[in-house]
């Protein structure tokens, strides 16, 4: 490695977006310090908050700020020294607008873990630099692979517990990069830091001359993320028939559009598309925003779609392009982390929300539970319990529209709810289907 250090940063020439990003790692690795020390070295911190850690520092008689504390918000975080629930904090630089979600590191609360990780666009795994790769690194590695987050950011933390050693720095970069190939991650970057004296987050640390690479704030502003999300395939999950019935206004009286969020692709006015389940066609006549009406929209923008024709179009409905077809049906295979305590078995009916629609499911099988420690597949488990990751086959009440998860992170995800307490126990990742709409009738095919 070279021994120089640059301090430079691109200007900005681009349109400021927003960059969505969770911590990992195993307790005590200093994920909620990093936050803490993202927040305070960038000056994103209000007034009162920082008042707020001061008086903290009094309080303990320390005299010292916690910077944990800033999103550490439970009592029995603070007590315990432990993140439990998922934190969420934002902050912007004039690059990027930044969504945090700061994830416990317990075995005990992966599925918090999932549920903060499963928009990411940018994930940072924590590594205790005396402690190096471990079992939790591993776990949540592996969660964040099966997420589909398409940019991991390995942070050895500590490293001044280990005189900023170079030597110990490669061998932590070895040791987990002996375990990178059984993942599906492509952009991986390791960064040595000092979470809480601020090395090398937001500005470069004079202890790593040997580091020539950019500080963690440096990465996540210039990260590229224009590409995260698929512009293949057309998909519009209809959330709401738009119709004003103002009698006053002529414009509005007969005005019948499509509301929602593009889960996929690009569309444009003029383009043909079509209807499911119910298979009709027509064409994109206006794209209406709250700003007006735009020529083209694109995934994830929300917009109002009017067709050219006035055909039978609700809530749950998918409005796709005639191109790169979705799959279908009512015998799916997904991936699951299961969130509830009450386990997960075979023959029990749930209710399943993919997108804006909800359909009657039951748990077919249990293919597989994938073991953390090793990654490995233990085949036919007899339930699923707590914060389990595992393969199940599930059959719906109606078909249902789909991509797999890895093609389409949006309309890939589902959520398994019970019936009865309306409690959400699975969060789910749906595996590709051999089906696929056919275009000309709406039917389906094989």
């Amino acid at each position: 490695m070279s021994a120089t250090i640059s301090h430079s940063r691109p200007p900005v020439s681009h349109p400021v977006d927003i960059l969505r990003f969770n911590t990992c790692g195993s307790v005590d690795d200093g994920k909620s310090t990093l936050i803490g020390r993202l927040l305070y070295d960038s000056k994103s911190l209000m007034e009162d908050q920082i008042e707020a850690l001061e008086r903290s520092a009094d309080i303990t008689g320390g005299g010292q700020i916690n910077l944990a504390n800033l999103t550490d918000g439970l009592r029995a975080e603070r007590e315990q020294g432990i993140t439990i629930d998922v934190a969420y904090r934002y902050f912007a630089t004039p690059r990027r607008k930044f969504i945090i979600a700061d994830t416990p590191g317990h075995v005990q609360y992966t599925r918090n873990m999932v549920t903060g990780a499963s928009a990411a666009n940018l994930s940072i795994v924590l590594i205790d630099a005396r402690l190096g790769v471990i079992e939790q690194s591993r776990r949540h590695t592996c969660i964040a692979s099966l997420l589909r987050i398409p940019h991991l950011v390995v942070a050895v933390n500590k490293m001044d517990l280990v005189d900023w050693s170079e030597e110990r720095f490669i061998e932590i970069c070895d040791q987990f990069n002996e375990f990178l190939p059984r993942l599906d991650i492509k952009d991986v970057k390791f960064i040595p830091m000092s979470a809480l004296n601020g090395d090398n987050l937001v500005d470069p640390s004079v202890h790593t001359p040997w580091y020539v690479g950019p500080t963690l704030l440096g990465h996540l502003e210039t990260v590229h993320i224009g590409s995260d999300y698929n512009l293949n395939g057309f998909r519009f999950p209809v959330q709401w028939v738009n119709r004003p019935n103002n009698p006053t206004d002529r414009q509005l009286h007969d005005f019948r559009g499509f509301s929602g969020q593009i889960a996929g692709g690009i569309v444009r006015v003029g383009q043909k598309v079509m209807a499911l389940p119910g298979g009709q066609t027509s064409t994109v006549k206006e794209i209406w925003t709250l700003d007006g009406p735009l020529p083209e929209a694109f995934c994830p923008q929300s917009v109002t779609l009017v067709l050219e024709h006035d055909i039978d179009i609700s809530r749950g409905n998918m409005i796709i392009g005639l191109d790169q077809l979705p799959g279908t049906g009512m015998d799916l295979h997904a991936q699951v982390c299961w969130m509830h305590q009450r386990p997960l078995q075979r023959g029990k009916k749930y209710f399943l929300k993919h997108t804006s629609n909800t359909v009657q499911a039951m748990v077919t099988e249990i293919d597989h539970r994938i073991n953390m420690a090793t990654l490995v597949p233990e085949p036919a488990p007899a339930e699923l319990v707590l914060n389990d990751i595992g393969e199940i086959r599930i059959r719906t009440a109606k078909p249902l529209v789909y991509d797999g998860y890895a093609t389409n992170r949006l309309t890939g995800s589902f959520i398994l709810i019970e019936q009865g307490t309306n409690a959400t126990v699975a969060a789910g990742m749906l595996l590709p289907s051999e089906q696929l709409v056919r275009p000309e009738s709406g039917d389906y095919v094989i």
